[in-house]
């Protein structure tokens, strides 16, 4: 199915006005106010492409395109959806806030109790999720971008004292967003005969070296990586001497929540007493994946040439910025361990810290391998074996392969990857997340990598794949019922699994929503340039210029007048197949062949003129 972003988008922003909106005014509905993870997606579905994409803005009204304000309209006329978008966002921001004015970031429903007899407390609903962090991060960046432009078109007076409250609130839950991913980030130091130890060695000796050839080559590799973190980072004492030792085994990244006995972030920034941390100091890949997703934003050229962070978030953001590129070389250089034979292609991947494996870690190890390919200049042999874990991944998850019968990789999709969360239980039973946006990930990788691969042939297999796994993802939106149009139906991709009767997966629908912008700055950049294409545009204006230059030299026949157009009309295209020779040598080469058909036309005409006379 291809992958036509202007006009999905339309028809999602169609499905969220008709679901979201009622009269104009924007309804929470049932789950709404439930968890600031859901709450933070379904305003960034709107958000997000409406400050992303040109033609997709709401904030001026002057410049809403007819499309827009019609698949809009539930939302309201051209000059009242900006006003009702503020209005949810201020919603939000006092729903996720506490009475003692400290931003909240409950996972909410988004938890559950592994106990199926026990429900969780009302404590555990109200912990902090890096997954809100995160999300909180990019949703509070689109809303400052959006109101720096709304504010100057708007002469409502209610509208603007909301925008004041807004803006605050905003960057208060901005600042509290990045101190609790600060705070979220952990080392976790092991030795090679511990269970952890033993499980990454076995990862990564691919049972061809030993666990001693491993700590070897682990100490080598990981040697300047292990400096730069000692050096970095305050870290808790134990943690400090047991990186120092070359004989210990390391992992970093993000954990589900604040890190127990996480120290306070030093900030005169007024987010509120910093809530205690009850998560273990155990990374996960898949909130690793999140946090490196959001912090990405915080450095993005939007962010840079608005100037959406003060003083206090730029010092906080280069304090994340760190974590953020030594996660990501730590991983890549962990999915590539061998050269070989990488460990990443070893699916699937096996975690350390939980004792899991499934393909949904291979893809989160892949998603910080891509973010590693985009942050350095990427070879064309890392980023050919990486679309091969792709492909991989993509008939593994059944998404390009059929099923068989009884088919237990249905279990990716639904009921999802089930992670326990370590630390949970001090408060109460313990706690889960799960996974079920496998597929809606693996296009969001597969797109990032077609936009990083400059390579045909690469850039080729990667669009076939996204377009494969798009409609898979197209196939699975809701066909009745209160969130038609939008995600997630896995029954009707997998009619094996279960019905679900949940509320709408706005996980999946703001992922699939990611996609669309990406996918649009894809098509943006200039096509990829053959150099054999170069070669052939090159030769063909060549023999073109030489033949018109020969055919001038004609004498002009007595209808002068046609045979002067026409080659006027050569010679602009030969002057615009010159301008593009470099950057589109397809478009050059059709532009000079049909110069060389008008040519022979004109060749041939004088010559039948000549042999009638």
């Amino acid at each position: 199915m291809q992958i036509k972003p202007r006009q999905h988008l339309l028809d999602i922003w169609q499905a969220i006005a008709r679901h979201s909106f009622d009269d104009g005014e924007w309804a929470w509905g049932k789950w709404g106010g439930e968890s600031s993870v859901a709450d933070a997606e379904r305003l960034l579905c709107l958000l997000y492409p409406a400050t992303e994409i040109p033609a997709f803005r709401l904030d001026d009204p002057d410049t809403t395109q007819d499309d827009v304000q019609k698949v809009m309209r539930k939302a309201g006329g051209r000059l009242e959806i900006p006003a009702n978008l503020v209005t949810a966002a201020a919603h939000f921001m006092r729903t996720h806030t506490s009475d003692d004015k400290r931003p909240t970031f409950a996972g909410g429903y988004y938890f559950v109790s592994r106990d199926q007899n026990q429900d969780l407390t009302k404590e555990q609903r109200e912990l902090g999720v890096v997954d809100s962090y995160s999300m909180s991060i990019t949703l509070c960046l689109a809303t400052l971008g959006f109101l720096k432009v709304y504010e100057s078109k708007t002469r409502r007076s209610d509208v603007l004292e909301t925008i004041q409250e807004l803006r605050t609130a905003t960057n208060n839950r901005l600042t509290a967003a990045m101190v609790s991913l600060l705070r979220s980030f952990t080392v976790n130091v092991f030795d090679t005969d511990s269970s952890q130890g033993r499980t990454l060695c076995e990862l990564l000796g691919q049972g061809r070296l030993s666990q001693r050839h491993v700590l070897q080559k682990f100490q080598r590799r990981f040697r300047p990586l292990r400096a730069a973190i000692v050096e970095s980072f305050t870290l808790g004492l134990d943690v400090e001497e047991g990186l120092k030792d070359e004989n210990q085994l390391f992992e970093c990244g993000w954990g589900w929540s604040i890190i127990r006995d996480a120290p306070e972030v030093d900030t005169d920034e007024p987010i509120g007493a910093q809530p205690a941390g009850v998560a273990n100091a155990v990374p996960y890949l898949y909130f690793t994946v999140v946090a490196l997703d959001g912090i990405q934003d915080l450095f993005s050229d939007r962010t840079l040439t608005l100037g959406l962070l003060n003083s206090e978030q730029q010092r906080l953001a280069e304090a994340l910025r760190l974590r953020w590129e030594l996660t990501q070389q730590f991983w890549s250089r962990i999915a590539r361990f061998d050269n070989d034979r990488w460990p990443l292609e070893d699916i699937p991947w096996r975690t350390t810290g939980q004792k899991l494996e499934s393909e949904y870690f291979s893809l989160s190890v892949a998603a910080i391998l891509v973010h590693d390919l985009m942050r350095r200049r990427a070879t064309d042999d890392d980023l050919t074996r990486t679309v091969s874990v792709m492909e991989r991944l993509a008939e593994r998850g059944r998404i390009t392969s059929r099923m068989t019968r009884d088919d237990p990789i249905v279990r990716l999709h639904n009921p999802g990857v089930i992670l326990p969360l370590q630390g949970s239980e001090s408060v109460g039973p313990p706690m889960q997340w799960i996974m079920t946006d496998f597929s809606a990930q693996l296009l969001k990788r597969t797109i990032q990598l077609g936009t990083l691969s400059r390579n045909l042939g690469s850039h080729d297999r990667l669009l076939r794949l996204a377009e494969d796994i798009f409609g898979h993802l197209w196939r699975r939106r809701i066909r009745d019922g209160e969130g038609v149009g939008l995600w997630d139906n896995v029954h009707a991709a997998y009619p094996e699994s279960q019905v679900s009767d949940g509320p709408v997966s706005w996980s999946i629908t703001e992922r699939v929503t990611e996609v669309m912008v990406q996918v649009h700055e894809m098509y943006k950049q200039p096509p990829i340039r053959s150099t054999e294409l170069t070669e052939l545009a090159r030769a063909l204006l060549s023999e073109s210029t030489h033949l018109l230059g020969n055919e001038q030299m004609e004498p002009a026949p007595a209808s002068e007048g046609n045979r002067g157009m026409e080659l006027r009309g050569i010679e602009v295209k030969l002057r615009r197949a010159r301008r593009l020779v470099d950057e589109q040598p397809g478009t050059a080469c059709a532009l000079t062949l049909d110069v060389l058909g008008q040519l022979d036309a004109l060749a041939r005409a004088r010559e039948a003129a000549s042999q009638g006379v």
